[in-house]
């Protein structure tokens, strides 16, 4: 007995039962135990953010995740799927402030750093169990994730591995302290690694500012009392101005400038580079010439006097020096130098011995030695409960006030990083940090990366590759205080170090307590926790020096990138699991990881086991709304993942992730498509499939045990749907081995609707109708239920839910309790018959041009047609079509198939020019082309259609002409229509006579009275009679197709009647009253 859907059956409500079987027969585990001695398929999780929400973006990479393991699975592997949290930085250190109601961060010193983490960590642990949360999520949309063994980066075991990576670097000498220029997220008040600089750049507006500063003295006599225009889109950064760089070989003029500006007129001398003459307003006279090489020591006056600089300690200070890295494609060619905010900058003060100011707080504002704009935010900021307004327009206002401004706008439009964190502006800014020497190792991380497998390579040369052959010192360090803190510990006045990577080490050191005593950290009677405040009391006494650790934590992409081996608190544990299980094997994430946990992972494992941290990697672009914007919150264009799985089901919005579009291009979410081609299309067909399948096998009594009838002695057809299905599940693991998860969702979708259902289903239905349950029949059920099991089992890695459903109900093998467990079949070539798939492939596409000829002609297929013409190529291919010639005709008919040794006499081809392309392509010799073109024959434009090349001689020039430099147009013949595609061409006589027009009333009168049976809840095995009541014209016609009539809907008797009793039709433009009876 074949178990049938429920009436009420939904998607949703499939998918819930399906949870509850899992859960209540505990499959995953199951499923791991019975795969625990097989070869193993390595998968490293990527920790989500604990305290983020999910979205329709982590559905769709987890679904890529899930599919793979699932399928590798079935494939016979044990795949480890161990889940992960990451649960230290920003984001759980905003839900505290939140919490506490701080809203600064100097308010947590004040708070406590203890009381502080205490809170950042009590929120960790209720989001890993809060409903609706990322536990939930991943249960409903059916991801097999080992949550109860997760690893939790903030734990003592995790960050202990995380610290024995950091003392492997430290004792390569691949990490250090300096002091450098780093870009700075000022409302958090820490720096910024380059690859989380990479992650959120925006369009801004910033200001378009041209200084005029005096040049007191020059080498160039004519340049001397002139101003020097200098460019700037950083007003904020002029206070720390300490010279102005040019270009050496850059040609610079001294002019003179006339202009008007409102009621002034200025006439004024001028230094800027030639080539950037335009920018001035008004007259310009050149005065004269020089190189920037001969400005050099030029001094000028200062910009503004808050910061006090020493020209004695500072010879060069508020000079013109000369700098390699100034260019003349913006601004005046001339550039200002503020060392603590950049880093040409920074590098220029090295070289020539000048100050750096800092009159920037780290948390983005003057400091009080900036005196009319102390306090003030450099950049506009917003807080959670305010924004601040950046000074630069007001800075402005007073260079203007002092004469010191040749032109000013705010109209500079560019390209600028914001933190990831806050989406405030990020500032460069100068200060202490520890980096990770990455470019040391350059070379190595390139060469690594040539050994894994990229979906799509283009990620893996383009995006991933450029940004290693750029790659920077990686800036690990961060002010903040819920995160791994860093474990090296410093003497301040001799600035000796050393690190320490584990708890056995930190054991050693003393610990300070609250009376400022020392004590071993064993007898401190506190709990080691490998967290701030505690490590920060650990002191190391060594040769009578002090050793305190530095304040810094690391950056939380250093706790996920050591995700490979900190999962197994490798190396102090798990030693001989860790080693099997490195590299992984597979990884998946969104684009935005490639700078981001790709990078790091990769990063850390090439310094530490020189080896790449995973071998293939799946990389998924956005999930963007119907329109192609990207989602966000303000716009209101937001998925809500929970509320779409509860209307579609977690498997119809999966197989739309996968299946619409490949997976590594943006996403367009399009419920519509989810609606109709996956659900209505898709997943109807195959449950239909289903349901008639085991009405008719429960009516029959088949059994899957029953003896199986040999391929060969089964129906062609049979043979065909058997060829297809190995095809399909052959191609179906090479796409999935090859992880194109989206061309083995097609696959399986195309050969479900269009081979299985559409074609095998609808025209062996009266195979299942008919009385005797004979060997042909028996064949019939053996192959339809082997499709459906294979189908099942391709679909099962991403339609998980549906696939078990149907997989357990067709299954008589009580110990598969899973589809998601057994071995996945694969093709047996020796039963594919390609010339049999040839064939039927000719046969579906002639009825599939056949059928949008009727729709075009509002012929209905009912209504037969006389013949069909189909153009031949040759012999073969004429017996081809002639084996399947009662399909042709039985399907699209018709009455009769005649065979043409070419198109000429039923379509007539001509071409037009497709100058879009032509005139790209062939330039002044287009309009030859074009004409060359329009004068093509029918057969010259068959030749092309066939070939997609032809060569044509224009005079004494031989032009090829390729498909895409022309429009094909088809003429058909009076009387036919006619339609080609994929090398086939069909034309249909549409004349109609009236023997063809009195069966096509038939087929319809058919077609109606079953209707009327489904309608009136007969079972189809029910016998009827009919009356009806109509003219005499429609009876006759009736009449005459008796016996068709009578045979198709199993009547007893068919009578015209006097008095309309039944149902009344409308049927081809004639009105009939019908009425049924069961019998």
């Amino acid at each position: 007995m074949f178990e049938p859907l429920p009436d009420d059956f939904s998607y949703p409500r499939l998918e819930e039962d399906i949870l509850s079987y899992w859960e209540r027969n505990d499959v995953f585990a199951r499923t791991q135990l019975a795969r625990k001695d097989a070869e193993w398929f390595n998968f490293n999780e990527g920790p989500p953010t604990v305290n983020g929400r999910p979205g329709i973006h982590h559905v769709f990479a987890r679904t890529i995740k899930d599919a793979v393991c699932r399928y590798k699975t079935m494939r016979g592997y044990y795949v480890r799927r161990q889940a992960g949290w990451d649960t230290h930085g920003l984001p759980v250190e905003l839900s505290a402030e939140k919490e506490l109601g701080l809203t600064d961060k100097s308010q947590i010193e004040v708070l406590g750093v203890d009381k502080f983490n205490a809170a950042c960590r009590d929120i960790v642990y209720r989001n890993i169990g809060q409903d609706n949360g990322w536990r939930t999520m991943t249960r409903r949309m059916g991801h097999w994730l080992d949550l109860d063994s997760a690893y939790i980066t903030c734990t003592n075991d995790y960050i202990e591995s995380v610290w024995w990576a950091l003392r492997k670097f430290f004792d390569k000498g691949l990490i250090y302290r300096g002091y450098k220029v780093v870009p700075q997220s000022p409302t958090l008040g820490t720096p910024l690694s380059s690859h989380e600089l990479s992650q959120n750049y925006k369009e801004v507006r910033d200001p378009n500012v041209y200084l005029k500063l005096k040049l007191t003295n020059s080498p160039v006599a004519a340049a001397e009392g002139a101003f020097i225009l200098v460019w700037t889109t950083t007003p904020w950064t002029l206070f720390a101005n300490v010279a102005l760089a040019v270009g050496p070989k850059i040609e610079y003029v001294i002019v003179r400038n006339t202009r008007v500006v409102g009621e002034r007129s200025f006439d004024e001398r001028l230094v800027v580079a030639e080539s950037r003459l335009y920018i001035l307003d008004g007259e310009v006279e050149i005065l004269g010439r020089c190189k920037g090489a001969e400005l050099v020591g030029s001094a000028y006056e200062q910009i503004f006097t808050d910061v006090e600089l020493d020209a004695s300690a500072f010879p060069d200070v508020l000079h013109l020096l000369p700098g390699d890295f100034v260019t003349t494609e913006d601004g005046s060619g001339v550039v200002h130098l503020a060392p603590a905010f950049g880093q040409d900058d920074f590098e220029m003060s090295k070289r020539f011995k000048l100050p750096v100011p800092q009159p920037v707080t780290p948390n983005g504002h003057f400091t009080d030695e900036i005196k009319d704009f102390a306090g003030r935010a450099v950049k506009s900021f917003t807080y959670a409960d305010h924004t601040e307004e950046g000074a630069d327009r007001d800075i402005v206002k007073s260079l203007k006030i002092n004469d010191k401004i040749y032109k000013a706008a705010f109209d500079y439009v560019h390209s600028y990083p914001h933190c990831w964190r806050t989406d405030n502006p990020v500032i460069y800014y100068a200060r202490d940090s520890w980096f990770i020497t990455s470019p040391t190792y350059r070379d190595r991380l390139v060469e690594l990366n040539k050994q894994i497998n990229w979906h799509p390579p283009e990620i893996g040369e383009g995006r991933f590759g450029n940004w290693l052959e750029e790659v920077k010192e990686w800036s690990i360090s961060r002010d903040r205080y819920w995160g791994s803190p860093l474990p090296i510990w410093v003497h301040e006045e001799s600035k000796d170090m050393f690190a320490i990577g584990s708890i056995e080490e930190l054991r050693t050191g003393l610990y300070e307590m609250e009376d400022g005593s020392l004590v071993p950290v064993d007898n401190s009677g506190v709990e080691v926790d490998l967290h701030r405040p505690f490590v920060d009391r650990v002191v190391f006494v060594r040769d009578g020096k002090t050793y305190r650790r530095t304040r810094e934590v690391v950056d939380v992409w250093f706790d996920s990138g050591s995700v490979p081996f900190a999962q197994f608190h490798y190396p102090f544990e798990n030693v001989e699991l860790f080693e099997k299980a490195f590299p992984a094997d597979f990884i998946a994430e969104g684009i935005d990881q490639t700078r981001g946990w790709f990078y790091t992972m990769h990063n850390i494992s090439t310094a530490l086991f020189d080896q790449p941290a995973y071998r293939n990697v799946v990389v998924n672009d956005l999930v963007l709304d119907k329109k192609g914007q990207k989602m966000s919150k303000s716009k209101g264009n937001t998925v809500d993942p929970f509320e779409v799985m509860e209307r579609f089901g977690g498997d119809a919005v999966r197989w739309f992730l996968m299946a619409s579009s490949p997976v590594h291009k943006p996403k367009l979410w399009n419920e519509e498509d989810i609606a109709k081609t996956v659900i209505a299309d898709l997943f109807r067909s195959f449950t239909n499939t289903y349901e008639f399948f085991a009405m008719y096998a429960n009516l029959d009594g088949y059994s899957a045990d029953d003896p199986i009838v040999p391929l060969d002695k089964r129906a062609e057809i049979d043979q065909w749907i058997i060829s297809r299905l190995n095809t399909v599940m052959r191609d179906h693991v090479t796409a999935m081995d090859d992880y194109d998860i989206t061309r083995a969702c097609r696959l399986v979708q195309e050969f479900v609707i269009e081979d299985v259902s559409n074609w095998y289903v609808r025209r062996n239905r009266r195979r299942f109708w008919k009385g005797e349950y004979d060997e042909d029949k028996r064949a019939a059920y053996q192959t339809l239920h082997t499709v459906l099991i294979r189908v099942a089992e391709m679909i099962a890695p991403v339609a998980p839910f549906l696939a078990e459903s149907i997989f357990l109900r067709l299954n008589s093998n009580k110990e598969h309790f899973t589809v998601h467990c057994i071995i996945l079949q694969t093709c047996d070539e020796g039963l594919i018959n390609v010339d049999l798939e040839r064939r039927m492939w000719q046969a579906q596409h002639i009825v599939s041009l056949a059928r949008s000829l009727r729709e075009k002609a509002k012929i209905k297929t009912r209504q037969p047609l006389r013949r069909i013409l189909l153009p031949v190529d040759g012999p073969a291919m004429r017996r081809q079509l002639q084996s399947v010639e009662d399909i042709i005709k039985e399907e699209i008919n018709v009455k009769d198939v005649e065979y043409v040794s070419d198109d000429t006499n039923i379509v007539r081809r001509s071409a037009k020019p497709n100058f879009k392309i032509i005139g790209k392509k062939y330039g002044d010799t287009t309009q030859a082309v074009a004409q060359a073109i329009k004068s093509l024959t029918h057969d010259q434009v068959r030749k092309l259609e066939q070939s997609s090349v032809l060569a044509l001689t224009m005079g004494e020039q031989t032009v090829q002409i390729d498909f895409e430099d022309v429009e094909i147009v088809s003429e058909d013949i009076e009387g036919w229509l006619v339609a080609s595609d994929s090398g086939l061409t069909v034309a249909l006589d549409t004349e109609l006579d009236d023997a063809l027009l009195r069966e096509g009333l038939a087929r319809e009168f058919v077609s109606r009275v079953q209707k009327i049976r489904k309608d009136s809840g007969f079972e189809v095995t029910d016998r009827i009679s009919i009356q009806y009541v109509t003219d005499d014209e429609t009876s006759s016609a009736l009449e005459t197709m008796r016996s068709y009539i009578v045979m198709e809907t199993l009547t007893e008797t068919l009578e015209r009647g006097e008095q309309s009793e039944g149902v009344d039709l409308e049927m081809n433009g004639r009105q009939v009253n019908v009425r049924v009876k069961r019998v």
